[in-house]
């Protein structure tokens, strides 16, 4: 017997240690059944659980159970990322607090303290994820630093360069004067200061008069190889391919025109620097202008800096803006905001710096990946992200692929010091072929979105011929948020049509970034982060994850709102109650017809209005809840279920058939309970791979025949479930209309529920032939006592009426309501909505509110105000209904 309240935290661990003991996640490398796989994004080995992930995972573990439950053989493979920076840091930061230091280290040995850290905490987040449900195939668990994944890493690396797709070049990267390291973007912090804007004066050399450029960096004038104006601005028409020269130095330098200029920057005109900045470096590259570094590693002038060389950097800024006054070239000086980066580590500010980086050149694999989509070999839903991917890949740059970092895959590529040869190789080689062994290794790692782009087939055995791969490749859908659709996704197609001659997977759902519920994005700054192991403590695991589904509109951001987990909550127990309902109506040894026997002729015969109905009905909704999940519309398929469950199986099914359960007819007990069990049993079967701990729970307690040992691997439901039956949905529906009408009007007028109401309906077409053999449900459902039924019926004086099609019925109000009385709490209720309405109008007709609030809570505003108005109405029209009825 199950308990009198649900208590997820009772059963959830149970259970999913009960479906890995059984082995129910497991796929099988060779099968005779169809094949369905999704490669999980693989979190960051340093991550916890975010609402991101959460609702990531519980989508992705909606499909596979859907599929599993379908009779697919299905692989959802798990793993984490190293990533490369934030792990490196975590570990970094970890020893400084030990006194300890990465370089004092070295990297042998800093690597392996990575590895113990890993060991020790590298499993949180998988544990989350199980703790979420998430039905992996963790005897396949991949790391993207394990030594499969390595292997196909170095042999992509290999592979492309020796096809010229990967080569070496210059690029801009982050550089600490101080630590003498290369930084990642992640390695940066900004900070956000009040600075300054001067502006200097460039004389032109082809004429008198000069062109005046505006700079937060006034010393790094002295690298300048161009200045750029907007093509469109005609302020400089005339002056785009002339010459200017640099003050002090007297270096002439062209004036280009570019689009990536702002005119409303400044004057409009800009310095180009492409040696220490990164924009001005893709300027220059798509110019051909030359590069003048004019600052050393550790952040001193350059013999290029001419007077200033060997000057500190700040030092040289405070002497060339002297120059710069005394030479009559600085116009002005203005107060400018900015965000300045520093080192993480020792908070120096950081310099841009041209570098030797490695590269991928990337539009020949771009355009066959924009190719598969284009002709749909790989489908992007929502589609009108396909839009934002071809703009991105139609005018994708080189991918930088290397790393200033020690923790990662190391690049495969040694430098011969007796001749200069770059030896690529993916084992380590001996000698060169100049007979030297003085050979070393490039100190550089390959970015993490390197191994990750390789995740679909990598993890399936590549380089080697798996029988995985043949089973799973290319995989069914990726399940991801559009933040990494470029970063990963993209990188993914290009890397699996390059290397396996087949897209990685034939869908890409990208689903909705999470916000508060105001609409705001969640930040800690903002202390608005949900956590979802809070979530999943208070209310459970299947409500939260149930919320997550239903949210999951396709287009919308969701505005997470814990009322809606706190909701879901109350369907748990609406669901257990039912399941508790149907315990104590059945005996040990009650018979339970199947559906076979529910559809045979000895049987259906006997099918009442209401069997008849519900078992049509669910037809419906196994139809449609496949159908949802198809085509991805988890919001539409959790929307489909809610109603199914707690409307039509709870509060009409199931209320419609209690006297048969509580009568003397022991046969139509037998058929309406089984009727009732097939339905639940169903049911619960769809709604698994949302709530799958209570839905597990449930349907091992009820005391009904088992046909498999776990819901998990029951059959899905289909149409076939059900026994379809328009006739009967036809004459519920009049049913159903005739019960909502008499409720409206009960609530209308504050009837209290006890009282039992006459009733009269006059009838059109052959509604009065469906009502009559089936008024017991009407009487019964909506508390009447007496009830006439007719085409030619008159509406009594002092009744209420409801108009339904086909119907008008009429509830005689005499001895149940006084008017006077009604119509006066009626009034009372008009003037709290009225003042109500008058103090959100006020408050929107406010300017400084409307100019200061966000734009959600001014749209949560206006819909209470249209509530208000609405009810407003509706008291009204119950006001005059009333003094009608009245007078009559």
């Amino acid at each position: 017997m199950l308990d009198k309240r649900y208590n997820p935290k009772d059963i959830e661990k149970k259970w999913y240690d009960f479906w890995l003991e059984k082995g129910y996640f497991k796929a099988e490398a060779k099968s005779d059944k169809p094949s369905y796989c999704i490669v999980i994004p693989p979190p960051n080995v340093t991550g916890s659980l975010h609402i991101g992930h959460a609702l990531d995972i519980t989508l992705q573990d909606v499909l596979i159970r859907w599929k599993r439950m379908s009779g697919y053989n299905t692989l959802w493979l798990p793993g984490t990322d190293h990533a490369g920076i934030a792990t490196q840091n975590v570990v970094e930061k970890a020893l400084q607090s030990q006194g300890e230091d990465r370089h004092r280290l070295g990297r042998e040995k800093f690597i392996e303290r990575v590895w113990e850290w890993k060991k020790l905490y590298g499993g949180t987040i998988i544990n989350q994820l199980k703790s979420m449900g998430a039905s992996c195939d963790w005897s396949r668990e991949r790391f993207t630093l394990d030594e499969g994944l390595s292997k196909a890493v170095r042999e992509v690396f290999v592979r492309l360069y020796e096809e010229g797709l990967i080569y070496r070049g210059d690029y801009i990267i982050n550089w600490c004067p101080r630590c003498h390291t290369a930084l990642s973007d992640l390695e940066v912090e900004h900070e956000d200061v009040k600075g300054k804007l001067w502006y200097i004066k460039y004389k032109f050399t082809h004429k008198a008069g000069y062109i005046t450029v505006a700079t937060t960096r006034p010393e790094t004038y002295l690298g300048d190889t161009a200045v750029a104006v907007n093509p469109e601005d005609r302020r400089y028409k005339d002056i785009i391919g002339k010459t200017v020269k640099l003050p002090v130095l007297n270096r002439e330098v062209p004036v280009i025109a570019d689009e990536f200029v702002d005119s409303s920057f400044g004057t409009g005109a800009v310095k180009v620097t492409p040696a220490h900045d990164p924009n001005d470096f893709e300027i220059a590259r798509r110019h051909n202008l030359p590069f003048i570094k004019i600052m050393t590693g550790d952040g001193k002038m350059t013999e290029e800096a001419g007077p200033y060389r060997g000057q500190d950097r700040f030092v040289c800024r405070k002497n060339v803006l002297n120059d710069l006054e005394d030479l009559g070239h600085l116009e002005k000086v203005t107060d400018h905001d900015l965000a300045i980066g520093h080192c993480y580590r020792c908070k120096t500010v950081i310099e841009p710096y041209l570098s030797k980086q490695w590269f991928v050149k990337i539009k020949p694999l771009a355009e066959e990946a924009v190719k598969a989509v284009r002709d749909g070999n790989v489908k992007i839903i929502p589609t009108g992200w396909e839009n934002s991917y071809f703009d991105w890949m139609e005018n994708i740059k080189d991918w930088c692929i290397s790393r200033q970092i020690w923790w990662g895959h190391r690049i495969p590529v040694w430098y011969c010091k007796s001749c200069d040869e770059i030896i690529v190789s993916m084992e380590t080689p001996s000698a060169c072929k100049c007979g030297s062994s003085n050979l070393a290794q490039d100190e550089d790692v390959l970015d993490t979105w390197f191994s990750s782009a390789l995740w679909p087939f990598s993890t399936l055995g590549w380089p080697e011929d798996t029988d995985e791969l043949k089973t799973f490749y290319p995989t069914s859908v990726l399940i991801t948020g559009f933040d990494i659709l470029f970063f990963w996704v993209a990188r993914m197609i290009m890397m699996g049509l390059k290397l396996m001659n087949k897209q990685p997977f034939d869908h890409v759902y990208i689903h909705a970034l999470i916000r508060d519920a105001e609409g705001m994005k969640m930040s800690k700054s903002k202390g608005n982060v949900v956590d979802p192991l809070k979530m999943t403590d208070a209310y459970g695991t299947d409500a939260f994850r149930f919320t997550l589904a239903a949210y999951a509109a396709q287009g919308r951001d969701i505005k997470f709102n814990e009322k809606r987990v706190e909701g879901y909550g109350h369907f748990l127990n609406k669901i257990w109650n039912v399941a508790r309902f149907i315990s104590m109506n059945m005996k040990e040894g009650d018979r339970v017809l199947s559906l076979e026997e529910l559809r045979s002729g000895d049987v259906s015969g006997r099918l009442n209005l209401a069997e008849r109905w519900i078992l049509s009905r669910l037809s419906d909704i196994c139809s449609d809840v496949n159908k949802a999940l198809e085509e991805y519309r988890f919001n539409d398929a959790a929307g489909i279920l809610y109603q199914f469950m707690w409307h039509e199986l709870c509060d009409w099914y199931v209320e419609m058939i209690k006297p048969e359960l509580y009568g003397d007819n022991a046969d139509a007990k037998m058929v309406a309970l089984s009727a009732l069990v097939h339905v639940f049993e169903a049911a619960l079967s769809l709604l698994h791979p949302v709530m799958p701990f209570i839905t597990e729970e449930i349907w091992q307690q009820l005391p009904a025949k088992k046909d498999v040992e776990s819901l998990c691997v029951r059959k899905y439901p289909d149409a076939d479930t059900g026994i379809y039956d328009k006739d009967a949905e036809d004459k519920m529906s009049v049913i159903m209309n005739v019960v909502e009408g008499i409720r409206s009007i009960r609530g209308e007028l504050n009837i209290q529920p006890s009282l039992e109401l006459k009733v009269l309906i006059k009838t059109l077409d052959s509604v009065e032939d469906v009502l009559k053999p089936n008024i017991s449900y009407v009487m019964k459902l909506a508390r009447v006592q007496e009830i006439q039924i007719g085409s030619d019926i008159k509406l009594p004086k002092n009744s209420a009426t409801a108009i339904k099609p086909s119907m008008e019925i009429y509830v005689p109000l005499a001895g149940l309501i006084d008017v006077d009385v009604e119509i006066n709490r009626l009034k009372k209720d008009f003037a709290k909505t009225e003042k109500d309405l008058v103090f959100i109008n006020k408050k929107l007709m406010n300017e400084d509110f409307r100019s200061k609030a966000p734009k959600a809570v001014i749209d949560e505003n206006q819909t209470k105000c249209n509530e208000y108005k609405d009810k407003l109405q509706g008291i009204q029209d119950s006001i005059d209904k009333l003094k009608k009825w009245g007078k009559e």
